[in-house]
Formats: structure tokens, sequence, C-alpha cells
């Protein structure tokens, strides 16, 4: 399969600044969540491109991956602030931006009619001791959370 190389063009849609700020962000994240980046290299690139042009417009790394009626909304929304609600919870990255070594997301904590387990099967996480931040909180206090309630 051959993939489409970012052009400077592309690149040019964010700051450099910003860009770098979410490279940094993607590596240090895939680390901490156990995960790892997209093993096609564009496709990682184009995601982190992405993130870091909605730094520029929104002042936050808002998923690139969904369309968003208003993007300044969901921007304050914080759920698909990466790592979106989807990441922290289940340590499912739809944008597949965070992976497992074979370039899938991980479904394994998906609730069942997930979209991603319907696409994907149950794709089991190599790394369970790692990630989840939100589902771990929720699991031990038995109750609902939010990245903004976990925030506050």
């Amino acid at each position: 399969m051959t993939l489409d190389q970012p052009t400077d063009a592309d690149r040019s849609r964010a700051s450099a600044k910003n860009i770098e700020k979410m490279w940094k962000y993607a590596r240090g994240f895939a680390e901490k969540s156990g995960t790892q980046l997209h093993p096609h290299p564009e496709i990682t690139e184009f995601l982190v491109i992405g993130l870091a042009k909605h730094i520029d417009e929104l002042g936050r790394p808002l998923c690139p991956c969904n369309f968003y009626e208003d993007k300044v909304a969901e921007a304050k929304s914080s759920e698909w602030i990466c790592a979106c609600d989807e990441m922290q919870r289940y340590k499912y990255c739809h944008c597949l931006l965070f992976v497992n070594k074979d370039g899938l997301p991980i479904t394994e904590y998906l609730p069942e009619g997930h979209e991603g387990r319907e696409a994907y099967g149950i794709i089991k996480d190599e790394h369970p001791d790692k990630g989840r931040a939100l589902g771990r909180l929720e699991e031990k206090q038995g109750r609902a959370i939010t990245k903004k309630t976990a925030e506050e």
C-alpha cells in the first residue's frame, strides 16, 4: 500500500512550534499509555499536523478525525481533546494515532456494541498496566467521570 506523504503545504497548515509540541506529546503519551504511534509515519504526521492546527485555531489539541459543527464548543467540552475521553477511558484511539504494534486500536475495554469493537473485533491490550487513567479511576470509584471532573 502506498500512502500520500505529508507535504510542506500540509505542514504549513500549523505552526512549527505546535507541530513540535504535538510530536513531543504524542511520543510521550504513547510511552505513558503503553501504546505505539501508528506504524505508517505519514499517518502519524498527518494527525500531529491536525492536532497542532487545532492548537493554533482553538488553543487546544482537538481530535482532527471527527467532524464538529462547532469546533469552539467541542474544544471547551474537553471530550475530544487529545488524549480524548475514549483513549483515557478505554485506551481506544479511533484516529489510530495510538495503536498496538500491529497498527490496530485496542478495543478490549470498549463496551459491547461500540463501533470500534464491531469494526476491529476484540484487540487485546499488550500493556494493561499502562494507560486508561479515567477508566481506572471510574472502576475504583464506581462512577462515570469526565476529564473535566477529574481536573477539578
